[in-house]
C-alpha cells in the first residue's frame, strides 16, 4: 500500500476494499480522461486569446459603485465572453443571481403580451416553470399575456420533429432549449444535437428567437450553443464559467440586439448595459473564468468515475461513462430513498465546508416533493463545487455535479460510496 492509500484509508475511514474497488474505477476510464485532457486544454486557450485580444490588463480589476456608468472592467469581461461564445454581445453581470433569473430576463427582455414560447425538448426545470406559467406564480410571464407550448422528446429521447413543426405558428417567437437534463431521467444535448434541432427550427420559421439554457454546459466540449446558431446562450455563473471564484452572477450571450433587450430589462429602459456597479468583484469573476476550464475538467473526471462506479454496482446510469458528455452532471437511478440520502450525505462527508452537517430531505421552494442537497460549498448553490442533490420520489435518481478539482471530486465519491456500504446498501 503506498503512502497515498495509507492517507486516504486513515484519514477518510475508507475501507481497503472500497478504495481498491474504487482505483480499478478510475483505471477502467484513463482513456476518457485523456479525452477530456484535449478539450481542456482547448477552451484553456480559447479563454487565453480573448482575454489577450481584449488587451486585459490590472485596471480591469477596480471596482465602481454607484451608477457603475464607465466600468471598463465590466465592459471588457462582457467582450471576453462574446469572444470566446463567438457572439455578437454578452450581458455579464453580478446582478443576475442565478441561472434562472438569468433567463428570466432574456425571455422577458425578448418577449411581449401575445407572443408564444416553445420548448421542444419538453418541461423545463423546475424553477423556469414558474418564471413562464406553467405552474403559477405572482410576477410570471403567462401573467402578462405571454403563452407557453411544449412538444416532448419521443420514447427513445429523440426530437418530436413533426410535432415541433405543427407547434411552431406564427405566435411563436422564442424558442427555449434546454440542455441539460435537469431533474429529467434523459440524455442532456449534446452540441451536435443542439446544432440539428435548431437548424431545423430555423428552416421552418427563420425569425424566430433560438434560446439555449446552457447551465452545466459551457465548455465540456469544444464549440458552445452559440457556434451553432443560438440566437442567445444562458448560463450561471457559480456554475461552469465562474470556475468556482465568481461569489455571484449570471451571464447572457448572442446577437446584439436581444442581448440588449436583456440589459434593458435587467436594469431600466434607457440605461441598458451602461449601468451596473460590479463593486470589487471584477477580478473573481475574470480569474474564475480564466479557470473555469480546469475546474471543469475536474468536473467532467469525477463525472465519469462515478458513473464507472455504479455501473458496477448494478445501477442505471447516464450517461454512462464511456459516452460522449454533453454538461458535467451525472445522473444515478439509486432504486430507494435510504440509498439517495445515503450517497448525498456521503457526497456531504467529503465536503470542505460543513462536513459536519447530515443533510435531510426538505420542502424546497419551487418543487413539487421534498428534495435533498449535499453542497458543502465555498459559494452558496454553488453546484460547479461538488454536490449532488435529488427530489426524494421514484424512481429515486440522484444528480451529482461539479468538483473545483478532480481530486476532491475523486475522494468525494468515494466517501459517498463508503456512506452506503457502511449502511449495508450496497456490496462490492
Amino acid at each position: 500500500m503506498d503512502k497515498l492509500e495509507s492517507f486516504i484509508i486513515e484519514n477518510f475511514k475508507i475501507d481497503k476494499k472500497v478504495l481498491d474497488y474504487a482505483l480499478k474505477c478510475e483505471n477502467n476510464v484513463k482513456d476518457k480522461f485523456d479525452e477530456i485532457d484535449k478539450i481542456t486544454e482547448y477552451n484553456q486557450l480559447k479563454v487565453l486569446k480573448a482575454m489577450q485580444k481584449n488587451k486585459l490588463s490590472e485596471a480591469h480589476f477596480a471596482a465602481t459603485t454607484g451608477y457603475g456608468y464607465n466600468d471598463l472592467g465590466r465592459d471588457t469581461l462582457e467582450q471576453i465572453y462574446a469572444d470566446i461564445f463567438h457572439a455578437e454581445a454578452g450581458l455579464v453581470r453580478p446582478q443576475i443571481i442565478s441561472g434562472t433569473h438569468a433567463l428570466s430576463v432574456a425571455l422577458a427582455g425578448n418577449l411581449r403580451p401575445g407572443d408564444e414560447i416553445l420548448s421542444p425538448v419538453g418541461v423545463p426545470y423546475d424553477t423556469l416553470q414558474g418564471v413562464i406559467g406553467i405552474r403559477p406564480e405572482k410576477g410570471s410571464l403567462a401573467e402578462y399575456g405571454i403563452t407557453y407550448k411544449q412538444v416532448d422528446l419521443l420514447s427513445d429521447g429523440s426530437f418530436d420533429f413533426e410535432g415541433i413543426k405543427n407547434a411552431i405558428t406564427e405566435k411563436t417567437k422564442l424558442v427555449t432549449i434546454q440542455r441539460s437534463k435537469g431533474y429529467e431521467w434523459r440524455e442532456s444535448l449534446p452540441i451536435e444535437k443542439t446544432a440539428e434541432l435548431i437548424k431545423f427550427i430555423k428552416s421552418i420559421k427563420p425569425e424566430v428567437i433560438c434560446m439555449v439554457d446552457n447551465c452545466y454546459c459551457e465548455f465540456v466540449d469544444y464549440i458552445e450553443p452559440t457556434d451553432v446558431g443560438a440566437d442567445l446562450a444562458v448560463g450561471s455563473l457559480i456554475k461552469n464559467p465562474g470556475g468556482g471564484l465568481a461569489p455571484i452572477g449570471g451571464y447572457i450571450v448572442g446577437k446584439n440586439e436581444y442581448v440588449e433587450n436583456a440589459a434593458v430589462r435587467l436594469t431600466s429602459p434607457g440605461l441598458g448595459k451602461e449601468v451596473g456597479a460590479t463593486l470589487g468583484i471584477n477580478s473573481l469573476l475574470i480569474q474564475g473564468l480564466f479557470n473555469a476550464p480546469q475546474v471543469v475538467n475536474g468536473s467532467l473526471k469525477g463525472a465519469v468515475f462515478l458513473a464507472n462506479i455504479f455501473e458496477g454496482l448494478g445501477f442505471n446510469v447516464i450517461p454512462t461513462s464511456n459516452e460522449k458528455r454533453a454538461d458535467i452532471v451525472q445522473a444515478l437511478e439509486l432504486k430507494s430513498a435510504e440509498n439517495v440520502i445515503a450517497f448525498c450525505q456521503g457526497i456531504q462527508k467529503g465536503a470542505p465546508v460543513d462536513s459536519f452537517v447530515t443533510p435531510e430531505p426538505w420542502d424546497m421552494p419551487g418543487y413539487d416533493c421534498p428534495v435533498i442537497m449535499a453542497a458543502g460549498a465555498f459559494v452558496q448553490g454553488s453546484s460547479i463545487e461538488l454536490s449532488a442533490d435529488a427530489p426524494v420520489k421514484p424512481p429515486y435518481n440522484v444528480f451529482m455535479q461539479g468538483g473545483l478539482s478532480w481530486h476532491h471530486a475523486k475522494i468525494g465519491i468515494i466517501i459517498g460510496l463508503q456512506n452506503m456500504v457502511d449502511k449495508g446498501l450496497v456490496k462490492l
